[in-house]
């Protein structure tokens, strides 16, 4: 049966805990901050929070709330905040040793204490494909379980993750399959993609989507595009993001425009088989000058970048959601992005839709948007005044009723919507 609206909340915070000595958040991470805040505002009174560090333990309330509070300040400034980065760093030092030392017996201690029926929120994917403390607390505890499902790219592209990633994400699969009560996604396309999955297996879950919010948004003045316009990839390097395909198009602009050429500014970390696209802007004089990149911008240093771009170019092969491309269309910048379904359900009919394999019609786009008077961009300009944006009010409204368990089906009672 649903749970009832005074249960008890407690929220997974292993990723944040990883991910603290990061100076700028991943898609994942502004997420678990996302759900980590909105729970401290909400249910304080009646939330708890675990971290992963050899063992699933409790955390102290006052040091995982000051962690998240650190880690917001640090990733959501205009540059870099070494303090607040150092202070991040010391608190997430000072969780993991609390669950090193007292592991899980003060958790299921604290548990025991509550009275109260318990819901374990978990919305990372971070260690779901190694999943024998949470089956003991769930066993233990009869907590019921809410997970946010990203999306399975490694499943269904293998291609484009590392080596044996596909099968560690089979398994976080397996575990949403085998615990999770209620599952939150982030898009249909995730959800249509989870449910094939799951029908493979003869599983039904109740399944729920809700939009992620917007975090960036306008924070004065956007950047100064007096030498030269520029265009703008907020992605992590990696080949899923289709990086190559930019330089590519930025040879054939330098080419042709010389000295002229628009710049093409890179935001995101260094990720898998990152090196060959570093490498060939190393090895190119054009390139060199044209592109830069940047690993570790706080979200309102990436916010005014955003601003004063000709547009964002986001030529992915694969999603689950698109964030970067809500972002920019929050931010009034036009979007140039492939058209993957998942793509279409957030940017609707503002965007530019196209191959993420055809470089020709990219180079057209982009050689159009760079120009002065660009009708094509004028007229995603005049589309972007319908677009709505996601908030996060509008995703935790949603998701409410799922994590507490009022109003959603039971797992015994999950059907296709």
């Amino acid at each position: 049966m649903g749970c009832r609206l005074n249960a008890h909340l407690v929220f997974d915070l292993s990723r944040l805990i990883w991910r603290s000595a990061r100076f700028a958040p991943t898609g994942i991470d502004r997420v678990e901050l996302a759900y980590a805040r909105h729970l401290i505002a909400t249910a304080r009174d009646r939330l708890s929070f675990t971290g992963w560090w050899g063992r699933l333990g409790l955390l102290p309330n006052g040091d995982a709330i000051a962690m998240v509070e650190a880690l917001n300040a640090m990733w959501s400034g205009s540059a870099v905040d070494r303090a607040a980065h150092g202070k991040a760093r010391a608190i997430a030092q000072k969780l993991r040793r609390h669950v090193m030392l007292r592991g899980a017996v003060s958790l299921y201690a604290h548990l025991a204490r509550l009275g109260k029926p318990i819901v374990y929120v978990l919305v990372s994917h971070h260690r779901l494909h190694r999943p024998a403390e949470l089956e003991r607390l769930k066993r233990r505890t009869g907590a019921q379980f809410v997970f946010l499902v990203h999306d399975l790219i490694p499943i269904e592209y293998p291609e484009h993750v590392r080596l044996g990633h596909a099968r560690q994400h089979q398994r976080r699969m397996e575990t949403v399959a085998r615990l999770a009560d209620r599952v939150i996604v982030n898009s249909a396309g995730t959800e249509t993609a989870l449910r094939r999955h799951l029908a493979l297996t003869d599983t039904a879950v109740p399944i729920v989507v809700a939009p992620l919010g917007i975090d960036l948004c306008p924070t004065g003045p956007a950047a100064a595009t007096a030498e030269r316009p520029y265009f703008i990839c907020v992605a992590t390097i990696e080949p899923r993001k289709n990086h190559i395909l930019l330089l590519e198009i930025w040879h054939r602009l330098a080419v042709k425009l010389g000295t002229e050429a628009p710049r093409l500014v890179f935001v995101g970390r260094r990720g898998w088989k990152s090196k060959h696209i570093v490498d060939a802007i190393r090895s190119s004089a054009p390139l060199r000058a044209l592109v830069e990149e940047h690993n570790r911008l706080p979200d309102a240093a990436v916010a005014r970048l955003l601003s004063g771009a000709c547009a964002l170019l986001y030529p992915s092969f694969a999603e689950g959601y698109g964030l970067p491309v809500a972002e920019a269309l929050a931010l009034g910048v036009p979007v140039l992005c492939s058209d993957l379904a998942e793509l279409r359900e957030v940017g609707r009919d503002a965007p530019e839709y196209l191959d993420p394999r055809d470089a020709t019609a990219w180079y057209r786009a982009v050689f159009d948007y760079v120009q002065p008077h660009s009708t094509a961009r004028q007229a995603q300009l005049n589309r972007l005044a319908a677009w709505q944006a996601p908030s996060w009010d509008e995703h935790f409204a949603i998701v409410q009723p799922v994590i507490e368990g009022t109003g959603t089906p039971t797992r015994a009672g999950a059907r296709d919507h």
